[in-house]
């Protein structure tokens, strides 16, 4: 697969949800691989898209067949409403049949470095690899207003060129602890779906899409996977100001 970016742009979140499951079904349904490795992304965007997936196409999706990992997670206990796992279990795990061996959660809860060592083993010793760093089959990824993507932000734009799989990002903030993927990993992937809706996403994507200098800024403006396919799936919104 060459490095294909495409941009989708949907009339709203909705459509935008209900596109990237389809993609899903799509790729997992003809993936001939036992495994299909998934990382999912934190923060509200994704809600939609579990609600889309666990009632749209709950009986359609080969769960049994993927494994869910994530992005990024904050360094809370895993009840906690911050934590990306719980939205994860309240809008997608509760409602499918899914082997409990297929989640593997970073434990937000656990000393912020060791955990970051800890899932990179596990990434490591579980998942295919491409050179020296794991290789997830999707990664879906979020954009925040100020350009960060998983819990690589602006003024830590040095984790994208981290040697480590997995690091202790902050926000910028609240100072709130987080484990990230690092850039190589996320740069290592065989797909990478970006879910951005919202006009308070508009200035970002249009810096990013126009390849503006302020762009050089931002986390998410290097994400390109050397071997995979990056999708954007936007909606109007967010679409706005591409020109």
């Amino acid at each position: 697969m060459e490095n294909i970016t495409e941009v989708k742009i949907y009339k709203n979140p909705k459509k935008v949800y209900n596109a990237i499951a389809k993609s899903i079904l799509k790729l997992t349904t003809e993936s001939n691989q036992k495994i299909f490795d998934i990382a999912l992304s934190g923060g509200n965007s994704p809600k939609g898209l579990f609600k889309k997936m666990s009632k749209k196409y709950h009986d359609q999706i080969p769960w049994e067949k993927i494994h869910f990992w994530w992005g990024d997670e904050r360094c809370v206990t895993p009840d906690n409403d911050q934590s990306n796992y719980k939205m994860a279990v309240d809008y997608l795990f509760s409602r499918i049949e899914i082997p409990k061996n297929n989640i593997h959660r970073i434990r937000g809860e656990e000393d912020p470095e060791k955990e970051a060592k800890r899932y990179s083993k596990e990434l490591t010793d579980t998942l295919n690899s491409r050179g020296k760093d794991p290789v997830f089959d999707l990664i879906i990824l979020g954009l925040g207003e100020d350009g960060h993507t998983a819990s690589i932000f602006p003024d830590q734009i040095e984790l994208l060129e981290s040697d480590t799989i997995c690091a202790v990002a902050e926000h910028p903030l609240t100072g709130q602890k987080r484990i990230t993927i690092t850039g190589h990993v996320l740069n290592n992937s065989n797909r990478i779906f970006f879910l951005v809706t919202g006009e308070n996403k508009a200035m970002r994507v249009s810096e990013i899409m126009n390849d503006n200098e302020a762009a050089k800024l931002l986390p998410a403006y290097y994400i390109a996977p050397k071997n995979g396919e990056l999708i954007w799936f936007l909606d109007e919104e967010a679409a706005t100001l591409i020109s």
